[in-house]
């Protein structure tokens, strides 16, 4: 199957999806939709770019109760919510959630589809920095215990005369280890040794998190 971004819509009114669908095909996005929050669960498998245009107020499970779903299962992708103006409050709710954006019934098409265009766009965007964040973790697994400590002395800007005399070496033996860290990191320079050392960083934060 393509993994090309695709709009997600998930609403019980059949009529509203056929509108939906008829409007956003209009301006070549893909779209698939469903009729019920079980369903989109059922096809939908994590990996799938894209976003989820999803009512709040359905039969079965609601709109918050999938955006829930979602996120206890690790399940990262930007959800917008559709709702009546009785569901204002509920929409609130989902936005403190992590909802991108909510938009009320009757909607401007135009709004809409530049919401949609957001949420793809911010997928992208969360995709390529986990990717990213997936390439520097396999080089830091390259380096040895010796070569993560004077990466992590390097990047805080420490001088290699100091690390040597913080870990007992030899300035060459430093001067060694720095030149392997750059070369396993494909750092070209010490700027982006940092960068990524900032991003490892994350990487470790989110794995506590995780925890």
């Amino acid at each position: 199957m393509s993994n090309k971004p695709t709009v997600f819509v998930v609403d019980d009114d059949q009529a509203m999806r056929n509108s939906l669908k008829w409007l956003i095909e209009s301006v070549a996005m893909q779209v698939e939709t469903f009729d019920s929050a079980s369903a989109f669960i059922s096809s939908y498998y994590p990996g799938r770019s894209g976003c989820l245009l999803l009512d709040v107020r359905m039969p079965g499970m609601s709109g918050l109760e999938l955006q829930e779903y979602l996120m206890n299962h690790q399940i990262a992708i930007p959800v917008i919510i559709i709702t009546g103006h009785g569901d204002v409050p509920m929409a609130v709710r989902a936005m403190k959630a992590g909802a991108v954006d909510f938009i009320e019934k009757p909607f401007n098409d135009e709004l809409l589809l530049e919401s949609i265009r957001h949420a793809l766009s911010l997928d992208e965007q969360q995709r390529d920095y986990q990717s990213q964040r997936a390439e520097i973790a396999a080089r830091l697994a390259r380096l040895t215990p010796r070569e993560h400590e004077v990466m992590e002395m390097v990047t805080s800007g420490k001088a290699n005369k100091e690390i040597a005399t913080t870990l007992g070496v030899s300035a060459k033996t430093v001067e060694a280890h720095r030149a392997r860290v750059m070369e396993k990191m494909e750092a070209g320079s010490l700027a982006k040794l940092v960068r990524m050392a900032v991003l490892a960083n994350m990487i470790k934060e989110h794995v506590k998190e995780e925890e």
